[in-house]
């Protein structure tokens, strides 16, 4: 305790006082393990409440919608892509005085977290926004259910995740057909009877349906496996996915620190800022500033240390020349 105030809450009140002036990238320079929390602290709970919470009500998953920490796997990865998403916002803004971080992020989280989805979307192939080709609507003769059930396909080969029985959510998309019809009593059965029509039709355009349809679905992966259970009879064995090695986790880490300094760099050369003192500024800030998760798998000690590798080679006059002539070249080329 400082003066009746604890030691986080004066590095929390110290975080706020930083944001307000527009020293956020400063802070996260100085202080990068407290500002990681407290800024991911502040991020995960403003994404749950207002996106993940209600998200999760509305698939009918009323366990995950209790807390973070009930979340089931492939529902946990959707809110950390969606916290990742607001922490990369927030830091392209790490020189903007904000005196109210939680206020200035309310209004913001659903438009980042779309754009991001869509982002993720198109990086795997799928349609970043599904909209029903005229042709394809022509091909179903425009039904009603078919042409929804269509919309569904294209939404379902861009989400990352494969169903746990087969490639498709038959059984959600029958309680679907049910709505959609005014009929009651549809099987799965008859749902993958029209899937199959509607795939017929879409295939009418093989290159269409190359791109849209099949590459996406190629890059789904496979749904985590409950807990096992012991039943009165019998225990039924789930074979586990096997984990990712280390060296593809700090890849994806990178991709993701790597994306969001090249936003932030092209942000601050359209605003006219001298490029090298940008792509500077932008490097300290993001390798300095991720949320911590990349260590939780980690014994102390062990694993590559992003920040400090960053620090040491921003430190190299050569290498910042090549650094910062790489962004240029990329943000030149789109």
């Amino acid at each position: 305790m400082v003066g009746g105030i604890s030691v986080d809450e004066e590095a929390e009140l110290e975080f706020h006082a930083a944001v307000a002036r527009g020293r956020l990238g400063e802070y996260m320079t100085r202080n990068p393990r407290t500002g990681k929390e407290v800024l991911y602290r502040i991020v995960s709970e403003l994404v749950f409440e207002r996106i993940t919470r209600p998200a999760e009500r509305a698939r009918g998953h009323r366990g995950c919608a209790v807390s973070p920490d009930r979340l089931t796997p492939d529902c946990h990865d959707r809110h950390q892509d969606d916290v990742e998403a607001v922490l990369a916002d927030v830091l392209r803004h790490a020189e903007e005085p904000i005196a109210n971080l939680p206020g200035w992020l309310v209004p913001r989280l659903r438009p980042v977290t779309v754009d991001a989805n869509r982002v993720r979307r198109g990086a795997r192939g799928a349609l970043q926004r599904p909209r029903l080709p005229y042709w394809l609507d022509t091909a179903l003769g425009g039904d009603r259910w078919l042409t929804e059930l269509a919309l569904e396909i294209l939404n379902w080969v861009g989400v990352p995740t494969a169903a746990a029985n087969g490639i498709w959510p038959l059984a959600a998309w029958a309680e679907r057909r049910d709505r959609a019809t005014g009929e009651h009593g549809c099987t799965e059965v008859g749902v993958a009877s029209d899937v199959e029509r509607v795939l017929t039709a879409m295939r009418t355009r093989p290159t269409w349906y190359e791109k849209y349809v099949e590459r996406p679905l190629g890059h789904k992966q496979a749904p985590l496996p409950p807990a096992s259970r012991a039943g009165a009879d019998s225990m039924r064995e789930l074979v586990a996915l096997p984990p990712a090695r280390p060296d593809e986790i700090e890849e994806t880490l990178l991709h993701g620190l790597v994306a969001a300094a090249i936003d932030a760099v092209e942000t601050r050369l359209r605003a006219g800022e001298e490029p090298r003192a940008a792509v500077l500024a932008v490097l300290r800030t993001v390798f300095g500033a991720g949320p911590g998760a990349e260590d939780m798998d980690k014994v102390p000690g062990q694993g590559a240390d992003l920040d400090e590798q960053a620090f040491r080679l921003l430190a190299n006059p050569d290498t910042v020349d090549r650094v910062v002539a790489e962004f240029l070249q990329i943000i030149a080329e789109g």
